[in-house]
């Protein structure tokens, strides 16, 4: 407490000192709710966990809204300890404090008695500076402000999806769900906003507010961040760590974790915009099996409910000629282990076959009269579902039902920001500025509830653009929108996948190959499909004038594609723990090095390279022609190459040569890497035959490392006790290397023989003796690689151990 008071002092001492007007009066503690009452309101204080503690504040005349549209955590008994020493109140869990000065009046917060944060201005209500980019867009005169302080050298991410490099300090960014056509290198506005801030110095402030509004990231220079908003909530939420992992854990456990998907999700997908017509879709299936490169999907975009883009949107319904006997080709194409994806919209067209029964049904949102909301955009005159309305939620809710028992297993959800959503509509809970950035978030949940009723044994698969803070626990899988099929769209791409990872949405992609533009650079194509690999969702998808599968694209293209498609199914065992991962813990699957040395300031801006999971290390090739290019190496470990196995030891900045067919992947020393053989789909993937690379280094003394396994398919599998747990040790001892596989099997999930392929990498010499469970084996050692491969049969119900006589 001595060294929180001391850095209170030095705070008011460099005037960093709250509203002048606002003036202390008293405060109390009653259900673990802690109120600090000013003279212009009440402040509330609520910790819902030792490092996560709520902030409201109430204005004088106004009452509490309760309702958060992003939090689902229940406050938990938080064990708190109260001070009043002087002029300073403290409300504390064991970890995050919560520091009250009372004259002049000051809200600060430490972690671990090191301050975090404090507010500057904190609640004030001042006129509205509007901003070009969403003129007519964000509307008032008015706005209501939320001020903080910050250090001079604090590095800042957040606001959402945003092209802008990864430190967005400096920007004035709104907060309006918009999409953005063809972007490339900067976009300051982009179809997923979220009011979230999270700083180089290890916490988050989540702003629980869900209508439009501005973040400002200290654009003026002055060392402050501002949250602004037209109404709503005065609440936010500090969330600390002793991580970053630790963060996000704690903020998804806050907003909700993303459930399992389905294990087809990790395979590759068939999309385009569009497949105009059954025969055209099957046909297109035909020809990746001709060319045997694998797939587990094909997207129908809006060719399947009509046979034009304009005028047909809101039919929802087969287009019969076109798609004469949808169930059959649904049929087929599972016959062939490919699932069946429908995009969606919220938008009923006027001249939709489904209007009249829309408006006679009253799903529709309203104008200022009663009536149903008509306006016009790019695809007709339209109306908007209204999903905070019973019987708009009930009929899109039973359309997917419908849709489901054609055999359809997942759902797009397209333009889903609203992309057009004028400020007089009126939605059944409020304005459609009020709504409009969870609009998303609600459809989400919409689907998949309806998914989860229609299909209660199967894990929904739901693509959509635009949602809210907690949109993943609606199992929502964003993509980055409309990007520019140019190198530029793509280097774009690492840093928002990155960001969104660290704001909880974990499966943020890109369309591979970008969509916008008619380009038909091969180059540009197999980078961005390389690239792909090693992001969340494998899934190449274009405007109609590019072919965006590979079977459709030149040999070269469609080799360099095919190598990167069939490491994408070799990578499923590993992949699939990384989901796990992340539903347990919410730890994203792609993560910025800086997480890996997380006091380094060189690496808080940097993108170039990322971790996929735990144990690899990537670095995407994103500009045209190269032949080398530098790489950061973590100091925490020494990296594989993995086409080489050279070993480039950690805490350097290399040059490495580039390869046309792959990017540059290395793997963390010590690691275990499980790979899948070959397969087509992953419905042919066998949880019991795999490949299992240990890369042994002399620098790893112990190594560990668990992978899950379970059906695929099983909703809440952990839930109901039906998975697997292999763990792998590694241990050198004098001059043996000891090896165990051990196995957790859980109550309701069947304990399995496997046969694995072992590869132990970076063997300087062939093994004097190698034993598995005390007997001799042979094993093959290669001299070149310097690799020991030995055929193991494992009973995963006992222990496996294997010593190596090095």
């Amino acid at each position: 407490m001595k060294n929180i008071l001391y850095i209170l002092l030095c705070f008011i001492q460099f005037g960093y000192t709250q509203n002048p007007d606002r003036v202390y009066k008293s405060h109390s503690e009653e259900n673990n709710i802690f109120t600090v009452v000013t003279n212009d309101g009440n402040y509330r204080f609520q910790f819902y966990s030792d490092d996560i503690v709520e902030t409201t504040f109430i204005p004088k005349a106004e009452s509490s809204t309760l309702e958060s549209h992003a939090v689902v955590m229940k406050p938990n008994q938080v064990k708190t300890a109260y001070k009043y020493v002087g002029n300073t109140i403290s409300f504390s869990s064991n970890a995050l404090s919560v520091l009250i000065n009372t004259v002049p009046f000051q809200i600060s917060y430490a972690y671990n008695d090191k301050l975090i944060t404090s507010e500057r201005r904190g609640y004030y209500k001042s006129s509205h500076e509007p901003m070009e980019m969403v003129a007519g867009n964000i509307v008032a005169d008015d706005t209501e402000k939320i001020e903080f302080n910050l250090t001079k050298d604090e590095v800042l991410y957040g606001a959402g999806a945003r092209a802008l490099g990864m430190n967005r300090r400096g920007y004035r960014l709104p907060l309006f769900n918009r999409a953005h056509y063809g972007y490339e290198t900067k976009s300051e506005l982009m179809n997923y906003t979220m009011p979230i801030v999270l700083s180089s110095k290890k916490y988050m402030i989540h702003f629980d507010n869900a209508p439009i509004g501005y973040l400002d990231f200290d654009s003026k220079k002055d060392n402050t961040l501002t949250y602004e908003t037209i109404s709503g909530r005065k609440t936010y939420q500090v969330i600390a760590g002793n991580s970053w992992y630790d963060i996000i854990e704690n903020y998804t456990d806050l907003t909700g974790k993303q459930p399992m998907l389905p294990r087809w999700a990790l395979g590759n997908f068939s999309s385009r915009f569009g497949y105009h017509s059954q025969k055209e879709t099957l046909e297109t299936i035909n020809k990746f099996k001709e060319d045997k490169i694998p797939v587990d999907a094909i997207i129908l975009d809006l060719y399947w409910f009509g046979k034009e883009i304009k005028g047909t949107m809101g039919n929802l319904k087969f287009d019969r000629d076109s798609f004469p006997n949808p169930k059959q080709m649904i049929k087929d194409l599972k016959s062939q282990n490919v699932e069946t994806i429908l995009i969606t919209e919220p938008f009923i067209l006027t001249t939709s076959n489904r209007w009249e029964e829309a408006v006679e049904k009253k799903v529709l949102a309203k104008d200022s009269i009663g009536n149903p909301a008509k306006y016009d955009f790019y695809f007709g005159n339209t109306g908007i579902v209204d999903i905070y309305k019973k019987e708009g939620y009930k009929w899109f809710s039973d359309i997917y039902k419908d849709l489901s028992d054609y055999g359809v297993t997942g759902f797009w959800g397209d333009l889903g920001e609203p992309e057009v959503h004028p400020t007089w509509v009126q939605h059944a809970t409020g304005s459609a500025d009020e709504v409009h950035n969870i609009y998303g978030h609600d459809w989400a949940k919409l689907v998949y509830k309806a998914s989860l009723e229609a299909n209660p044994n199967k894990r929904p698969f739901i693509l959509m653009r635009a949602g809210y803070s907690g949109s993943q626990r609606y199992g929502m899988i964003p993509w980055s929108g409309d990007v520019n099929r140019t190198w530029g769209g793509l280097q774009s791409q690492p840093e928002i996948a990155l960001q969104m990872g660290m704001q909880g949405l974990a499966y943020m992609h890109s369309d591979l190959g970008g969509f916008a533009g008619a380009n038909l650079d091969d180059e540009l194509y197999a980078r961005w499909l390389q690239y792909g690999v090693f992001q969340p969702i494998f899934r190449p998808h274009a405007q109609e004038e590019v072919p965006s599968e590979p079977v459709f694209r030149s040999e070269k293209a469609k080799r360099f594609a095919k190598y990167a498609i069939e490491m994408r199914y070799r990578m499923l065992p590993y992949n699939y723990h990384l989901m796990a991962q992340n539903h347990i813990e919410g730890t994203p699957l792609m993560r910025p090095l800086f997480f890996e040395e997380i006091d380094n300031p060189n690496l808080f801006n940097y993108s170039k390279a990322y971790l996929w999971g735990n144990d690899f290390l990537v670095s995407p090739v994103l500009e045209a022609g190269k032949t080398e290019q530098e790489i950061y190496f973590p100091k925490t470990s020494n990296w594989f190459n993995i086409e080489t196995d050279e070993i480039i030891k950690g805490g350097q900045t290399k040059t490495v040569k580039l390869h046309p067919a792959y990017i540059p992947t290395y793997v963390r020393a010590g690691a275990f890497i499980p790979l899948a053989k070959s397969m087509q789909s992953t419905k042919a993937y066998n949880v019991n035959i795999f490949q299992l690379q240990h890369y042994y280094d002399d620098s790893i003394k112990k190594s560990e490392r668990e992978f899950y396994f379970d059906d695929g398919h099983t909703v809440n599998p952990i839930e109901k006790s039906q998975y697997q747990i292999l763990a792998f040790e590694s241990e050198k001892k004098g001059g043996w290397l000891h090896i165990n596989f051990e196995a957790e099997t859980a109550a309701n999930y069947k304990a399995e023989s496997k046969t694995i392929e072992f590869v132990v990498h970076n063997l300087n010499k062939k093994p004097k003796k190698v034993l598995v469970d005390r007997k001799e084996v042979t094993g093959k050692y290669n001299s070149k690689y310097k690799t020991l491969t030995l055929d193991i049969s494992w009973d995963t119900t006992n222990k496996k151990r294997i010593k190596v006589k090095l």
